[in-house]
């Protein structure tokens, strides 16, 4: 007894010692291999108890030729759910979770699957776990003609839930990697990879169907089904996703991109298959529909070139040198942060008014994702200071009265 502890305990302080000394090993890398560094520093909470059984695997085999190993052949099962729950948490919160939040949902499927782990272990290390498969195997479940057992339709839900838990896990990971490629238009790789996943998705129900004994001609009674459903009303859907593979196909689009579409204007954060985010500048986020994207007209601020052009409208009376305030206006606009030097800001006379000299001053900004109002703002107010210090009136309305012919009282 006295051997084992000792090998435990050597097991466990040495899966959780390989453990550390592999993660920083790969973790000190270099920039380039950043996808393997964000793999393990995720994975590091698999990789400790997963080190751990190894070890006490390998402790078992050779205590075995002396020893009795009762007490290693018991952790075994208990590291192994340990090894299953991490694993588990992994997978599920590497498909589910993004951006580092954790639901509520989440977190409580995530305890009542290790309740139902643990409940696993406890009936093998008590020895029920055999009478339990042999009740599971009695009760039989009348499907048509057929009888099946209850074990059987259990092994079947949980090959299809498994299968496609690693088809999902697999399509993150592809999307996690093709994402890195900046060689890559972006567009290009958000196809790439939703067509890797749905590949993946696709031969994994394949795989699990034909696991569980399920014939695959029955796909295609289901293959009518869906026709008959997209032609009745599923229309818009299946317009909106392939409308989002033509987007990213054609480029037309891209995050980033300031766009306009409809009642819509704002910086493009998401281009998924069904639809498109478009988060406005003031923070308000509207999910537009690809299809929307295809068969309206879109302003793209930011197809070719991110440089914007804006203008802003002043009048000076008529007594004012308008060269010099020409000159004046351009030089405090060129003042502001946000105004491009290259091309310079320009001021044109554009019309006689009625109540003065109208001038329009134009200038281009190269952030237009930052908003327009705000650079507009600062541009008018610089306007009005130069005005100001120069003392040029800016002339409001004014309208004369004449009453013609006598006025009685």
């Amino acid at each position: 007894m006295l051997w084992q502890i000792g090998a435990l305990f050597i097991c466990v302080v040495g899966g959780w010692g390989l453990a550390r000394a592999l993660r920083v090993a790969l973790v000190v890398k270099d920039v380039q291999s950043g996808v393997m560094r964000v793999g393990v520093e995720s994975f590091a909470r698999v990789l400790s108890p997963l080190l751990t059984l190894t070890l006490i695997v390998i402790a078992k085999l050779l205590l075995a030729r002396w020893h009795h190993i009762n007490l290693l052949r018991v952790a075994i099962p208990l590291v192994t759910s340990f090894v299953l729950i991490r694993l588990a948490f992994y997978v599920l919160r590497r498909i589910f979770v993004r951006g580092g939040q954790v639901g509520s949902f989440m977190l409580l499927f995530e305890k009542v699957f290790a309740i139902l782990v643990w409940a696993g272990v406890a009936l093998y290390v008590t020895g029920l776990w055999s009478e339990l498969i042999r009740y599971l195997e009695e009760i039989v479940i009348p499907v048509g003609r057929n009888k099946i057992p209850l074990l059987v339709i259990w092994q079947a839900a949980a090959s299809v839930i498994v299968t496609l838990l690693l088809a999902l896990w697999a399509g993150a990971a592809l999307e996690d990697r093709l994402m890195q490629l900046d060689t890559v238009h972006s567009s290009l790789r958000a196809v790439m990879a939703r067509m890797g996943r749905a590949l993946l998705i696709i031969v994994a129900v394949l795989l699990s169907l034909s696991s569980v004994g399920i014939d695959l001609t029955v796909l295609s009674v289901f293959g009518g089904a869906l026709r008959v459903g997209i032609g009745l009303g599923l229309q818009k859907i299946v317009s909106s996703y392939v409308s989002g593979f033509v987007i990213l196909l054609e480029r037309s689009l891209a995050v980033g991109d300031m766009v306009a579409v409809d009642k819509y204007y704002g910086k493009v954060t998401q281009i998924n298959t069904r639809y498109t985010i478009v988060q406005g500048l003031d923070g308000i986020e509207s999910v537009v529909p690809n299809d929307m994207l295809i068969s309206s007209p879109v302003q793209n601020y930011s197809l070719t070139d991110r440089a914007l052009r804006l203008a802003t409208h002043v009048s000076v009376g008529y007594q004012s040198d308008i060269d010099d305030v020409i000159r004046w206006l351009e030089e405090a606009t060129a003042s502001v942060a946000r105004v491009s030097k290259k091309p310079a800001p320009q001021a044109m006379l554009i019309k006689f008014g009625a109540d003065g000299l109208e001038l329009e001053i134009g200038f281009w900004i190269a952030d237009p994702e930052n908003g327009r109002l705000s650079v507009l703002s600062d541009v008018n107010r610089a306007i009005w200071a130069t005005l100001q210090n120069h003392q040029i009136t800016i002339p409001y309305p004014q309208r004369e009265m004449r009453l013609i012919g006598e006025v009685k009282a």
